[in-house]
């Protein structure tokens, strides 16, 4: 689950990380009252949607102006007229995609004197399960872009978690960022602290981008990015509360209510899977015989009829979608539950694109039999080669 830079900042400032003060705005008529709280006399005017490359964004709409979703203005007015111009417009940016994000929030907040832009963030890293740190001197751009051109200029390590934080992964960070003096001792607490709001939070990543040096020689962090693990949401109320379900695609956000895996593709066949391993699989014979996947969808071992049923009407609901590949081996899953789910499914939403099932394991020819038997313009496969085949033909004609 990720949160908004406002939300984040809100974090960071609650455990003692230095950020800019900054106000909220939801409605176009409060900006400058909001903006009139800051000192001044700089106003950096930020649109707040899940995605990066704000900055050099572009909005669908004319009237949002031809800057991007960060702009620095000089008076209040100006951020007033600013936060207007693109509340309610639709910011694209390399990671939003060509449909763009509605700009819903926007944060007004104190400019900065900057003098250094640097980068800092915290990871998962799956290889050692530890809390990884990644650090570089080249701030206020993609790290993509440092780890292709400049490699060298990237230091990551990780943290032991018997020993936990130390005062020396702070000195290996301010060292690695060129920090002198006072520096290098904020360095030390500002890694605590994230590291400490890392494990507390059940985050899955801390980004700051840029960390910059200001013309006093303190540290501050200019943005932040926050992802906190799904599956420790139940035990984080407070984070949960931050959930901006407008950001979410709306099948996933339906999935997710149910307990389904899904991910949204740019695809026509649309597959339902028990098991990740076997949805990628899945995804990838219908490649290869030429065709493409519209999404990732796993019910998951223990599915219901119910899930199944709305598996199905989360994939019937996308219009791109146009037929349908259910791979299903019943291990602790039962076949049968899947068919009557399939046909529960259909007999509620209709079916008007082509179907290939394909069932294999406990119950098999028992839900077989069931579909068989429901009636419905449904088309058997015998394995999962034969499954794609039918169904890519299916779509091609």
């Amino acid at each position: 689950m990720n949160i908004h830079e406002y939300q984040a900042k809100a974090l960071l400032r609650s455990y003692g990380v230095p950020v800019s003060d900054g106000r909220l705005v939801l409605r176009a008529e409060d900006a400058k009252t909001a903006a009139g709280e800051l000192d001044g006399p700089v106003w950096v005017v930020k649109a707040q949607i899940h995605a990066g490359g704000r900055g050099k964004g572009r909005f669908k709409e004319p009237e949002a102006g031809e800057k991007g979703g960060v702009r620095v203005t000089r008076s209040v007015s100006e951020a007033a007229e600013a936060a207007a111009q693109m509340l309610g417009r639709t910011l694209v940016t390399h990671q939003t995609g060509p449909a763009g994000k509605q700009v819903g929030r926007i944060y007004i907040e104190d400019g900065s004197d900057i003098a250094r832009e640097l980068y800092l963030a915290l990871l998962i890293d799956r290889k050692t399960s530890r809390i990884s740190f990644v650090c570089s001197t080249e701030g206020g751009i993609d790290i993509e872009e440092v780890a292709h051109a400049t490699p060298e200029r990237i230091l990551t390590f990780t943290v032991d978690p018997a020993t936990g934080i130390q005062g020396f992964h702070g000195r290996r960070v301010a060292f690695a960022l060129g920090l002198e003096g006072k520096q290098v001792r904020q360095c030390v607490d500002l890694v605590t602290r994230l590291y400490r709001l890392f494990v507390e939070k059940d985050a899955e990543m801390v980004e700051i981008n840029p960390l910059i040096v200001t013309a006093d020689g303190d540290l501050r962090c200019l943005d932040a990015k926050m992802g906190f693990d799904n599956n420790a949401l139940y035990r984080q109320p407070g984070i949960l509360e931050l959930r901006d379900e407008t950001e979410e695609d709306p099948k996933e956000l339906a999935a997710s209510k149910f307990d389904l895996n899904y991910i949204a593709l740019d695809g026509e066949i649309g597959c339902m899977v028990n098991g990740a391993g076997l949805a990628m699989a899945t995804m990838d014979i219908i490649k290869l015989y030429g065709a493409e996947p519209a999404n990732f969808l796993d019910v998951g071992g223990g599915a219901t009829k119910e899930k199944v049923t709305e598996a199905f009407k989360i994939i019937t609901s996308d219009p791109n979608v146009k037929g349908i590949l259910v791979n299903i081996f019943g291990g602790i899953m039962r076949c049968d539950i899947i068919a009557e789910g399939i046909i529960a499914a259909v007999r509620e939403v209709g079916l008007k694109v082509p179907l290939v099932v394909r069932l294999e394991g406990t119950n098999v020819d028992i839900g077989k039999q069931i579909i068989a038997q429901s009636g419905l313009n449904v088309i058997a496969a015998d394995n999962l080669s034969d499954a794609a085949q039918k169904i890519v033909k299916a779509v091609r004609g």
